[in-house]
């Protein structure tokens, strides 16, 4: 039976939010003895230590690690896959979609891989990167359930203030991990997040119920599936073993970074603005490019193949040494795997919805010294997505951030809306007033 979520809230803090806030605060500001921390829940307070210690930024969105294609290929190998509609059944409610809560389900790595449930809930936390394919580990966010629960390996709840993360304190959230059955290794973790209600008792045990259910579900398939193959000797893996992946970080960056993780461990290159541009194209155009339209796009128009052929060889020199794996086949030329970027991942954040993520996750334009006519296209084609983004869809305080970027420090339409949804007696009018004025005597 799916749970309801009119739950009684009695799960009750140990301090009082205000309490908790100045905690907070002197802990982030390094007053690891002051007297209030006595006052918060141990289990929250070594997890702001750690945190702390960690140097996790108490602030901004975390990292999106899966982009939309390899997010979708990972959650079909995930063990948890199979699970997926028992968990639903157990922990949303037939109307889902307005429940006041939403479930989310990781791996052993904290990030997320599917986040389900009330749509209005589901677009506020995705403005705080909330979102599946983002990193939710307490390294990367610090205490929250989800990354507390797969440290501590044991059900976790943690409500609105005692999170580290400052973005994530409107929101309370109980989470517990998923074992394999047989080698009791973690598989993932198993979160539900919305407001009080979730962090009650009931809700742990609900949620500590679906971790055991799942852990059962397992265990019976897989004795099933040895049943119908008696001639099995190896027995079916429990924990994915992870394919090799690449991503190219190009925002904001006149040489990019090429990050590569495989069973052999993770490689990080700095590549030449040639190489950068080369291989930026070949990501974008995924299907393979003719040698004459890559050295279009990398040269310009006109550019003969001749010209690009050499820079190949070298490019695939540097890759023999570094990342094998993504070493571009040719006729046409093309990636033998998918090469993410960190420029992707904006474009697919503001698919989401999650303006917020994508604002903090755009560290300036796609290699902005490149005078590669390809190069410059992405570079327009990403700054026109976020700008739109903006002005169509964003919140108010998205908006302001974005005005305070250099793409849109001297935009004046986008101060102008800025204006329009600030309150009458905002103080922030008067500076906006003044940016729109110069902006327009600059312009005379």
């Amino acid at each position: 039976m799916a749970a309801s979520w009119n739950a009684s809230r009695d799960a009750r803090p140990e301090a009082s939010r205000l309490i908790i806030e100045r905690a907070h605060e002197e802990l982030i500001a390094g007053n690891l003895d002051d007297r209030r921390l006595q006052q918060v829940r141990p289990l929250v307070r070594a997890s702001w230590e750690r945190s702390w210690r960690g140097r996790v930024g108490p602030e901004g969105a975390p990292s999106l690690e899966l982009a939309e294609e390899e997010l979708e290929r990972y959650r079909l190998s995930h063990p948890l896959a199979s699970a997926m509609d028992m968990i639903r059944a157990l922990l949303l409610p037939g109307s889902a979609e307005d429940s006041g809560v939403i479930v989310a389900v990781g791996d052993q790595a904290g990030r997320l891989l599917w986040v389900e449930g009330d749509d209005r809930v589901r677009t506020l936390t995705g403005d705080m990167g909330f979102v599946a394919g983002a990193n939710w580990s307490e390294d990367a966010v610090g205490t929250a359930a989800p990354g507390t629960a797969l440290l501590l390996g044991e059900s976790v709840q943690i409500r609105g203030a005692e999170h580290y993360n400052r973005l994530v304190h409107p929101w309370s959230c109980t989470a517990a991990p998923v074992r394999d059955p047989e080698t009791q290794r973690v598989l993932g973790v198993i979160d539900i997040t919305g407001g009080d209600e979730v962090v009650s008792t009931q809700a742990r045990l609900l949620v500590d119920a679906t971790a055991r259910a799942v852990e059962s579900e397992l265990l019976v398939a897989r004795l099933r599936q040895r049943s119908e193959q008696p001639r099995r000797t190896t027995p079916v893996a429990a924990a994915v073993t992870g394919t090799a992946r690449g991503t190219l970080h190009v925002l904001g960056r006149d040489r990019a970074r090429l990050e590569t993780e495989s069973e052999h461990g993770e490689r990080v290159i700095e590549l030449s603005a040639r190489h950068a541009a080369i291989m930026l194209m070949l990501a974008v155009h995924r299907q393979g490019l003719s040698a004459e339209r890559l050295a279009e796009l990398v040269y310009g128009e006109g550019a003969s193949p001749d010209t690009l052929r050499p820079e190949m060889v070298r490019l695939r020199k540097v890759l023999e040494r570094t990342a094998p794996g993504l070493i571009p086949e040719s006729r046409p030329y093309r990636l033998p795997m998918v090469l993410e970027t960190d420029a992707h991942d904006v474009l697919s954040l503001l698919d989401r919805g999650a303006h917020r993520v994508a604002l903090t996750a755009y560290r300036g334009p796609v290699l902005p010294e490149s005078s590669s006519p390809g190069v410059e296209d992405f570079r327009e084609a990403v700054r026109s997505a976020l700008r739109e983004a903006m002005l169509s869809e964003a919140s108010l305080d998205v908006l302001l951030a974005y005005a305070e970027i250099p793409e849109g420090q001297n935009d004046a339409e986008v101060l102008r809306l800025a204006l329009e949804m600030l309150p009458a007696r905002s103080p922030k009018r008067a500076g906006l007033v003044a940016r729109i004025e110069r902006i327009q005597t600059d312009a005379e």
